[in-house]
């Protein structure tokens, strides 16, 4: 299994938008620049995230985008199927052997619970600065 690029900057629009300021509305541009990303693949992100209710967007001079509904209410799980489909662990895996039948699906319900329990608000309030060092 692998998140594309997609997916990985979905989130990072999720979590920009979870952190923004005060239900301000957040432009693509800003967080572009915040992240070091292209504007021009946010652009193509933003509409199934809007389309799926994850994000409204706000017409106007100080227009952009925020959260279509509360942070805790949505989950990485919700941002990531949405832009990638559905989550498969092993693809095509026709064996009869049942113990690496039983791994596999063991597998994916961990990785579906992980994505299932980690909410936006959760992944806002991380630090992405790293380690702090006190001198």
């Amino acid at each position: 299994m692998k998140i594309s690029t997609k997916g990985r900057y979905g989130l990072t629009i999720m979590i920009a938008l979870a952190r923004g300021s005060e239900g301000k509305p957040l432009s693509l541009k800003k967080i572009a620049q915040m992240y070091e990303l292209s504007e021009h693949y946010l652009e193509q992100l933003i509409s199934p995230l809007r389309n799926g209710g994850l994000v409204k967007s706000i017409r106007g001079a100080y227009g952009g985008y925020r959260l279509g509904r509360p942070a805790d209410e949505i989950t990485a799980g919700d941002i990531i199927r949405l832009l990638e489909g559905p989550l498969v662990v092993v693809e095509g895996d026709n064996c009869d052997e049942t113990t690496k039948r039983m791994l596999w699906d063991k597998i994916q319900q961990a990785v579906d619970r992980v994505l299932d329990e980690t909410t936006l608000e959760e992944l806002a309030k991380e630090d992405d600065t790293g380690y702090m060092f006190y001198i």
